[in-house]
């Protein structure tokens, strides 16, 4: 009987330890921000509604990647169910860079439309040949990379002193701009103020003006751990594309990018139906509350037993 009582008494033990381990892993691996749900999706502009700072996306393609056992996620886009998806734009700066039949890469928070945090447009028609000149909101949710062979790399500064719960005003950005992999110009931005970069003597240029933003409050003394939604910026990019950016194939008199003259790519992102794919979005801490919300109720049950 004594044994059976201690047998028992180590079960609980070892009960409790393992879900308190658990909790507590759950604690470490949830990111500090990164829980409100973003999509991105493609489609064309089909209505601006400036009085309302609305903008309509028609024709829209959610974008997703599926991971096989073996080699690199395979990113598509997949038609969605609705024809239009309608939000508010992240900053009256749309109404002058987009119009009426722009095909565009467009991110929203919440869900599918409703609240646009950035706003992309693409050059070039085919899918292969798709970059972007143009963004409106925060260029760190576009998957598709920049005209010109470039790319942006920004860091927000978090002013301490205005900060609630995750996030904090940005008071500054620190912005990289890179040109062929390689980083070739940085410079800190307030809001409102801009980055111009054209050294590559190919008549190609950026500019980056910086909004205003928000930084994770975790660099702020006693911020640390803090969880809740991720920060978002919001910033105005002009990409103006080498001289050479287009050119013909003189064997298919087709226009093409310079690194596609005189032969065929592969495209890189293909559109798809495959119910397969799995909706790229920041949700991620969704399943970890889950199991840490199991942990805490096997913890309860276990002390009321004890």
């Amino acid at each position: 009987m004594v044994d059976k009582q201690k047998g028992d008494l180590i079960m609980k033990q070892t009960t409790l330890i393992v879900i308190v381990a658990a909790l507590f892993l759950c604690c470490m691996c949830v990111p500090v921000g990164a829980i409100i749900q973003e999509v991105t999706l493609k489609g064309t502009v089909a209505t601006l509604n400036q009085p309302k700072n609305m903008l309509t996306i028609e024709h829209p393609q959610q974008y997703g990647c599926s991971y096989p056992a073996t080699g690199a996620p395979v990113c598509t886009y997949t038609p969605m169910s609705v024809e239009v998806l309608t939000g508010t734009v992240p900053d009256p700066a749309v109404f002058s860079v987009f119009t009426n039949g722009d095909p565009v890469v467009a991110t929203s928070i919440g869900g599918a439309g409703e609240t646009w945090i950035t706003l992309a447009k693409l050059f070039g028609s085919r899918p292969n040949e798709e970059f972007v000149t143009d963004i409106v909101g925060d260029f760190s949710t576009i998957p598709t990379p920049l005209m010109g062979n470039y790319a942006l790399d920004a860091t927000t500064v978090p002013d301490c002193a205005a900060c609630t719960g995750t996030t904090c005003t940005a008071q500054s950005s620190n912005v990289k701009v890179m040109s062929e992999g390689r980083e070739v110009f940085a410079q800190a931005l307030k809001p409102g103020e801009t980055l111009n970069y054209n050294g590559r003597n190919d008549g190609s240029s950026v500019a980056v003006t910086f909004v205003k933003g928000q930084a994770l409050s975790s660099s702020c003394p006693g911020k640390a751990g803090m969880i809740g939604p991720q920060a978002v910026s919001v910033y105005i990019i002009k990409v103006v594309p080498p001289i050479s950016a287009a050119q013909v194939d003189i064997r298919t008199a087709t226009t093409t990018r310079p690194d596609e003259a005189l032969r065929t790519a592969a495209p890189t992102v293909a559109t798809t139906s495959s119910p397969a794919m799995i909706p790229t979005t920041k949700s991620g801490m969704l399943p970890l509350a889950a199991i840490g919300a199991i942990g805490l109720a096997g913890l309860i049950l276990v002390m009321r037993k004890e």
